[in-house]
């Protein structure tokens, strides 16, 4: 599943091919590409400009303006007997900070811009004919061969200054944001009995990062993936949080992690920073540090990788 570098990615690609351009037709092309509620997106998306976008985590959105709307949808959570009835006014309720388009790529989608008709194939789930600010005509197309992914229209809520989708509340500021405090991270953490691989892949706790994350952050911060979270020290804690970003932040600059085609950025390109792994699926080469070779071993059901030697402590007790 792409992760937080994976999604940035595509992010910024969509901000930069996307932001001001107006959706002119919309079509889904398999039921489970678009979830969350009863929206048609081929009636509430053509006419609606895109102002901006947004990441936490794994999920990403754009943000839709709400000029012209002449009506809203309920929240997912809404029941059918609160859904307003025909003939009501249904204008957007003014409390509301507008709604956006939530995606989630989940293990396969892709989010390719291109011209009408360029992309083609049997995973193809939605196209989205659009307009750019400058007049010319292009598509956004949703790329997902095991329809996993989606597309949601969902209501926006203000949060710290940025508008995110209310159905992502739950989910936990990641490294990147103004907002994330390591050091209350760290502690919450450490409140976990579980093993700090497992700690670290719990959204709610902090959100972005993945297995292939993780496992490179434990490396660099000499802490082993099995490890009790509660038995860490909290600048152990701030440290692999610390870790964390950094790896995430040269995964980025490499364009992602890309292992097969599944993953690529708007333009269908892979990243390359699978080459520069230190412990994800490197069981049995050298470490980088010390030259042992690393191990495999499985965590919460998910197979982990590390060193045994440099990851026997942490790196704060080794330079004591």
């Amino acid at each position: 599943m792409p992760e937080l570098p994976e999604v940035e990615v595509v992010r910024r690609g969509l901000d930069s091919h996307v932001t001001g351009a107006t959706f002119t037709r919309v079509e889904a092309l398999h039921p489970r590409a678009v979830r969350g509620n009863d929206v048609d997106l081929a009636d509430v998306l053509p006419g609606r400009t895109i102002t901006g976008t947004g990441r936490r985590g794994k999920f990403l959105w754009l943000l839709l303006n709400d000029e012209g709307l002449e009506r809203s949808y309920e929240r997912p959570n809404e029941s059918q007997d609160e859904r307003p009835n025909e003939g009501q006014d249904e204008r957007p309720n003014e409390n509301r900070a507008g709604h956006g388009l939530l995606v989630h790529l989940r293990m396969s989608g892709q989010m390719l811009v291109g011209p009408i008709g360029g992309v083609t194939g049997l995973h193809v789930r939605i196209r989205a004919e659009m307009i750019s600010s400058t007049g010319e005509p292009f598509e956004l197309v949703f790329v997902d061969q095991r329809t996993f992914g989606s597309w949601q229209y969902v209501p926006l809520i203000a949060e710290e200054g940025q508008l995110v989708p209310a159905t992502i509340g739950h989910i936990a500021p990641d490294p990147f944001e103004s907002t994330f405090d390591p050091v209350a991270t760290a502690r919450a953490i450490r409140t976990k009995n579980s093993a700090i691989k497992t700690v670290l892949l719990n959204q709610g706790v902090v959100s972005g990062i993945g297995s292939i994350y993780a496992d490179e952050a434990l490396w660099a911060a000499g802490i082993k993936p099995t490890r009790k979270a509660r038995t860490l020290r909290q600048r152990d804690a701030v440290l692999l949080l610390s870790e964390s970003r950094d790896v995430m932040a040269r995964a980025l600059e490499q364009g992602g992690t890309s292992f097969d085609s599944l993953y690529v950025n708007v333009n269908g390109a892979s990243g390359y920073f699978s080459r520069s792994l230190n412990a994800y699926g490197q069981a049995g080469k050298p470490c980088a540090r010390c030259g042992t070779a690393i191990a495999r071993t499985v965590v919460n059901g998910r197979s982990s990788y590390y060193c045994p030697v440099c990851q026997a402590g942490s790196v704060s007790q080794q330079r004591r």
